[in-house]
């Protein structure tokens, strides 16, 4: 009966000893989605960057999303046409290789979309940002934001330090460590896409430095109002000289227009004029 007794305390302590091990894996695997997956893909949210994620396990089978995750590139340039088909509704974005990823992680990943998929509605079904109307000081504020004239409130670094953008009011330059963001508006396909991409940056610069001190929930608004309007700007700079191209082609028709009007009407009143003569002549003969 010690014996048993014994065998049986120590199967308990066994159990309890895993216990933290398991949530603390659950925790580092949800966390990694967070910081790695979240800024493009929801779970129940509807489309970002890349597709909604919630189930799908029923869409493709674990080896081919297992691969895919691995090495998302590889698998597009096979020619395989679900992957093709993803990068024609991503607007020919192709997912990025994923920081630390390896098979084990890639598995674990699939179980947790699994698993909050199941739930009624998950945590990462997108960011909560207002759907209202973006207005000129939404724009004003972001620009503040973005140029570093507003602190953020988590104390991260204003985003000038590493990137720039196309500001007609603004010709200091930015930084050259990131990309310039006069098009992120568009490349993340909108407002949501954008928020998101905000909310939690993955690319491997910016984790770091935004993880502890994230931009917050009412800054990703103005933010993307900013941009938004920068991608406006952009569209606006690349139709001026087509406008400017077509008006000038239309005063130059109607001005041509003018011209031959007048040579053809001296020409037809220069004919009209020797008919009256000829027909003036004829009556007094």
């Amino acid at each position: 009966m010690n014996r048993g007794f014994y065998l049986l305390n120590s199967l308990i302590f066994a159990i309890i000893l895993c216990l933290p091990f398991d949530a603390s894996a659950q925790q580092s695997v949800k966390e990694f989605f967070r910081q790695n997956c979240y800024s493009c893909h929801t779970i129940g949210g509807g489309r970002l960057t890349g597709p909604d994620l919630k189930n799908v396990s029923e869409r493709q089978d674990r080896e081919w999303l297992v691969e895919f995750i691995l090495n998302p590139k590889q698998v597009l340039n096979s020619g395989d046409p679900y992957a093709v088909k993803l990068q024609k509704e991503a607007r020919g974005a192709v997912m990025t290789d994923v920081p630390g990823i390896d098979r084990q992680l890639a598995n674990a990943l699939l179980d947790f979309i699994a698993e909050e998929s199941q739930k009624e509605e998950s945590e990462f079904a997108g960011s909560q940002i207002s759907d209202r109307p973006l207005t000129p000081a939404d724009v004003a504020q972001g620009r503040k934001i973005f140029f570093g004239t507003q602190n953020l409130q988590n104390g991260g670094p204003s985003c000038i330090s590493c990137h720039t953008v196309n500001d007609q009011d603004y010709l200091l330059g930015g930084g050259t460590l990131g990309p310039n963001l006069t098009g992120a508006f568009g490349r993340l396909q909108g407002r949501k896409g954008l928020s998101s991409w905000l909310t939690a940056p993955p690319s491997v610069t910016m984790q770091p430095v935004y993880k502890n001190q994230p931009i917050a929930s009412d800054e990703v608004l103005p933010l993307v109002a900013f941009l938004q309007n920068q991608q406006q700007q952009k569209a606006q700079a690349r139709m001026s000289p087509f406008i400017n191209l077509l008006l000038f082609g239309v005063g130059g028709a109607a001005l041509l227009l003018v011209i031959f009007d007048q040579i053809w009407g001296f020409r037809f009143r220069g004919v009209r004029k020797s008919l009256l003569r000829k027909a003036k002549k004829s009556r007094q003969d």
